[in-house]
């Protein structure tokens, strides 16, 4: 299912899904965004009612040592697509609300430079 911003240039989001962490207060959103527009769009940062706090993250492991740091903003040029899976950008949910259950429904919310938003709902999955 994709997900399309109304009142901004087209942003299509598809594949949502949570991996989550038995026992930890944080989870990690994957997905796919795809501009179809002729115009560049920018995330400029992603919240959701099930966390304390969102941001898209980029871990990286540089001779031999994991980190992972803030990727905001997060620019699509016209016509491409961008990846978030396990190993490089991923959104980071911290506090949760509740401990979360495989196969429920988290509600994120991508903000867009000049103010558009693009609502989206992503299945929690098993660790493994």
């Amino acid at each position: 299912m994709a997900a399309r911003a109304a009142n901004t240039p087209a942003l299509l989001v598809t594949d949502a899904w949570v991996r989550v962490t038995p026992g930890a207060d944080v989870a990690a959103a994957y997905f796919t965004l795809r501009n179809p527009s002729a115009s560049a769009v920018v995330v400029t940062g992603v919240r959701s009612s099930a966390a304390g706090h969102a941001m898209i993250h980029e871990s990286r492991v540089q001779n031999g040592v994991s980190s992972m740091r803030a990727h905001e903003p997060l620019t699509l040029a016209p016509g491409a697509s961008v990846r978030l899976s396990p190993g490089g950008l991923h959104v980071m949910l911290g506090r949760l609300a509740h401990p979360l259950a495989v196969g429920e429904r988290v509600p994120l919310e991508l903000l867009l430079a000049g103010g558009g938003t693009v609502a989206l709902s992503a299945t929690v999955r098993p660790l493994t």
